[in-house]
């Protein structure tokens, strides 16, 4: 249910358009890791996933399982909490485990946060942290790195202007993008995979930024 209304919703805030490598594939038990601006990032994701006939299990602050209606939503569709900073925080990566044992497709966000910026401008993804290449090396499973480029002119910034960016972005409706690169098989200790891990999802995000802004006739 997710997966569609994010698909359903996300057009009325921008224009999202989706574009993957030619050797790109997003097969059973592969985690898909993105980079995280926004607020808005996670539903553009899943939009532009579900466009390509994928609706992953996602990894996601446990507080939002707080909110009505959504935290039932997320329990029942086996979406997975993650309780940062806390004893529990390694529950997220036993589950991620099993999901990805049953075939399931999970989405995991290595920075492990939004970056505290106010401009609504790109930049690179900002340190990953330890939980991707340990669940990685802990499964065998490939890396399908996503980039997205475009949701922090939905929103960004402070309280009341990312208010204001959510309210008027359906006038705006913002280029956004999405880009899926080819699945990588992490090697090394945990530094190297997380080196690894980074490059592959800064070289997809680099793709959807370049994508940004160009004629809808040149878009793949």
């Amino acid at each position: 249910m997710i997966s569609r209304l994010a698909d359903a919703l996300v057009p009325a805030f921008g224009r999202l358009r989706v574009t993957a490598d030619r050797d790109a594939v997003l097969a059973p038990g592969s985690v898909l890791a993105a980079n995280h601006t926004s607020l808005a990032d996670p539903a553009i994701v899943m939009a532009a996933l579900r466009r390509l006939g994928v609706e992953p299990v996602v990894m996601a602050a446990a507080g939002l399982w707080r909110v009505p209606l959504l935290g039932r939503s997320l329990a029942r569709e086996g979406h997975i909490p993650v309780y940062r900073r806390t004893r529990r925080a390694a529950e997220a990566l036993d589950l991620a485990e099993a999901a990805l044992r049953e075939g399931r497709l999970v989405l995991m966000y290595a920075e492990g946060g939004i970056p505290e910026r106010r401009d609504a401008a790109e930049a690179a993804p900002g340190a990953f942290r330890s939980g991707l290449a340990r669940l990685a090396e802990r499964t065998g499973a490939p890396v399908v790195p996503v980039g997205q480029a475009g949701a922090r002119r939905v929103t960004s910034g402070g309280a009341a202007k990312q208010i204001a960016g959510l309210v008027t972005a359906p006038l705006r409706r913002p280029d956004l993008h999405v880009h899926v690169g080819a699945p990588v098989h992490l090697s090394g200790d945990g530094s190297d995979r997380t080196r690894q891990a980074h490059r592959a999802v800064t070289d997809a995000w680099r793709t959807a930024a370049a994508h940004l802004d160009e004629p809808a006739a040149l878009a793949a």
